[in-house]
């Protein structure tokens, strides 16, 4: 224990000493650096739908409501299950909630319980077909988004694009300011999506039944979203 706590100690004023010394080092002042950005970007179709289907049930009885949301959640999975292929639609359930109701003297009056089964793939069609088809749940909103692979494959289109505009910016600014070069100092690359659709809701809230007594399956269609490669970052003017 003793050999141990030395070490320690030497360990303690040795870094505190490279440390102390290291506060006396000058660092050199980098002249003529300057910061820059520049972007591409390309506008490109949402490729992903997210549909989630949902039931609410009311009662008295906690175990009642629980059962009867329990078997209208069963029965869509069993509906649902029929129409999924990898890709095209994939099911999964979503919020699962059982909450009691109250009344004006506070006391609970009965119970909400509430369940959600989503719907997401490429394939909308199917996706709206098997929504329609649906007896114990009905549409709660759906989204267009893009899904990653699609969002890779347009950030890879225009990252080339943006490291070329800020190149050839800072070419423009070195000479603008007299400079005959650069170097690369500080340099960050990264995505985004702007505008369109992502993540927007498509349809409000609503009873699929109710407003389509057929069961007509419910009109999707996808909009446009802008993926944008932004490079940030600084030269030094040579």
């Amino acid at each position: 224990m003793i050999i141990s706590y030395r070490l320690c100690a030497i360990l303690v004023g040795t870094i505190t000493s490279v440390t102390a010394q290291a506060q006396n080092v000058s660092v050199p002042e980098v002249r003529n650096m300057v910061s820059l950005s520049a972007s591409a970007s390309v506008e490109v179709a949402q490729d992903l739908l997210t549909l989630t289907m949902s039931t609410t049930k009311e009662g008295s009885e906690p175990a009642m409501v629980q059962s009867e949301v329990r078997q209208a959640l069963d029965a869509a999975i069993a509906d649902a299950k029929r129409a999924v292929q990898q890709g095209a639609l994939e099911i999964r359930t979503g919020t699962i909630s059982l909450q009691p109701r109250y009344g004006r003297d506070s006391k609970i009056s009965g119970w909400v319980g509430r369940a959600e089964l989503i719907l997401e793939g490429h394939d909308f069609a199917r996706i709206s077909t098997t929504a329609s088809k649906a007896q114990t749940m009905t549409i709660a909103n759906a989204f267009f988004s893009l899904s990653r692979e699609a969002r890779l494959k347009a950030e890879a289109e225009v990252q080339s694009a943006a490291i070329e505009r800020f190149k050839a910016r800072a070419g423009e600014v070195a000479k603008s300011f007299g400079f005959t070069a650069y170097t690369m100092r500080e340099v960050a690359v990264s995505g985004d999506e702007q505008g369109g659709n992502a993540f927007r809701p498509q349809l409000l809230a609503m009873s699929a039944k109710a407003a389509m007594p057929d069961s007509a399956p419910m009109p999707l269609e996808s909009g446009k979203t802008t993926v944008v490669i932004s490079v940030n970052g600084t030269v030094v003017l040579k």
